[in-house]
Formats: structure tokens, sequence, C-alpha cells
């Protein structure tokens, strides 16, 4: 990674709410640290295709996950839970209540938002510590395209 992008990373994840208009109220750099739990299944590529945080790719690519549709992301496709896509056409779009809610219980947080007692979920981790999960989505938005303001 070059010298330039290193520090322009840094200087994002340092700015953490602030440089996200907003859209987070956890700690960018906690976030960073507690994302390699999700690294596993989930990497963060930008949209020219370069690694902001390498990992697995059984999960959908978490960047620019602020405002996007559940169960769209292209690359990723077919490869989504039913009940996710089903969410996703009844509206969820990711802002960090949904994504903490979700990430604590999945499958509980589709049946809710679904109603439907039969939804499940192909992520099976859950990160219950809400303050883990504020700073997890804190990261993400910091590392994605930039949002507007509210």
């Amino acid at each position: 990674m070059s010298i330039l992008r290193t520090t322009a990373l840094g200087l994002a994840m340092l700015a953490g709410p602030a440089f996200a208009d907003g859209h987070a109220t956890g700690d960018a750099a906690a976030g960073e640290a507690v994302f390699k739990k999700c690294k596993s299944c989930h990497a963060i590529v930008d949209a020219d295709g370069e690694d902001i945080a390498k990992g697995g790719r059984s999960g959908p690519n978490l960047y620019g996950i602020y405002g996007s549709v559940a169960g769209t992301n292209e690359d990723f496709g077919k490869k989504y839970g039913k009940s996710l896509v089903a969410a996703g056409e009844a509206g969820l779009e990711w802002n960090e209540a949904d994504f903490v809610a979700y990430v604590a219980d999945p499958r509980g947080f589709l049946r809710t938002y679904n109603d439907d007692k039969k939804a499940k979920s192909k992520m099976s981790y859950k990160l219950k510590d809400e303050e883990d999960a504020k700073n997890v989505w804190a990261y993400l938005v910091s590392v994605g395209p930039e949002v507007a303001a509210d």
C-alpha cells in the first residue's frame, strides 16, 4: 500500500463519525479492530477493485453498505438468502440501527423485519455487543464512498 493511501486511510479512520457526516455514532478505529472478526467471510473492496480490508468471499463485499438496499450487491448475486432479498424488496436500506440489530441476531432481525417466523439468514455469526457493532458500522462508513449529509 502506498504511503499516500495509508496516510489517507489513517486520516479517514481518525475522522470517524465526523467523516461519515453523522451517519455513524461509533468509533471507526475501534471498528477496524472488531472487523477482524468479520474478515473470515467479508472483504471491503472499493469501486476501483482496491482492497481496503482483505477478507473472505462467502459474504458480500461491505464497501458502500450505507444506504444500499439489502440483498442487492450484484457481485454477490444469487448467494444471498431469500429472506435477506425479501427484506431488501420490502425496503430495507442499510443504516446504523438496522445494521446493529441485524448483526446481533441475523435470523431474528429478518423474522421481525419480514414478519415471517420462518425467515432464515445465511449469516451465522452474531456480533451481540452493541458498541462493537456500532464501531464496525462507523468503520464501514468511514472507508466507504463519501455519503451526503441528511
